[in-house]
């Protein structure tokens, strides 16, 4: 599990193919002296098992299934990507809770400056619109990010300068495609109304007594 606080703006040293999917050797440009084979790192939201790690790198295999849930497909090597180390109990979740389990991908719609902030717009399946709220949390790319504005298929979000200066998602134009993870809360919420035989949230608090 992360918090889409990323740590640093990694760099793909190669990407080769393995079985069906690909083996990615990442350059995080971080100390990786307290990491180990088996840990977990989000790249670009979606969430690997570091196979060998040494000197600031690892290298992780992304299976058929994930490469064709993400954009990891795309990446070559000197491509930047967003790297972030699993939380632990004693971090502090400064973003929000993020799975590293992509849900769709995303279009980058427009890319535009908002006094000292970079605003995004991004294309995606209305199928989702249900999890997205204006003030609500998603993470693109693996980045928790602030939905701004909420109109029918596109969203938008803000990049502050602190923010910008490590993520790569400042790097990406109009037509790039990201990862989209949408808030894992809102989707529990929902499997539970549908357990419900579809009630409302209102008629289940009823339900329960708190109204």
């Amino acid at each position: 599990m992360f918090t889409g606080i990323i740590e640093a703006m990694g760099t793909i040293v190669s990407i080769r193919p393995h079985q069906q999917g690909f083996e990615l050797c990442v350059d995080t440009g971080m100390d990786l002296s307290h990491d180990r084979e088996g840990d977990s790192f989000a790249v670009d939201g979606v969430c690997l098992t570091a196979t060998a790690i040494e000197k600031g790198r690892f290298i992780a295999v992304a299976s058929a299934e994930t490469v064709s849930r993400s954009t990891l497909g795309s990446l070559k090597p000197d491509s930047k990507v967003n790297i972030e180390r699993a939380l632990t109990l004693s971090t502090r979740l400064g973003g929000h809770l993020v799975l590293g389990h992509v849900d769709a991908m995303g279009t980058i719609r427009s890319v535009d400056r908002a006094g000292e902030s970079i605003r995004i717009g991004i294309l995606f399946d209305r199928r989702f619109a249900r999890y997205l709220v204006e003030k609500g949390s998603i993470a693109v790319d693996g980045v928790s990010l602030t939905v701004n504005e909420l109109k029918g298929d596109v969203f938008t979000v803000n990049i502050i300068p602190f923010t910008a200066g490590v993520v790569s998602l400042t790097l990406k134009r109009p037509g790039d495609r990201v990862n989209l993870e949408f808030d894992v809360i809102g989707k529990y919420v929902e499997r539970l109304l549908n357990r419900e035989g579809g009630a409302s949230l209102e008629e289940l608090l009823k339900k329960q007594g708190y109204l």
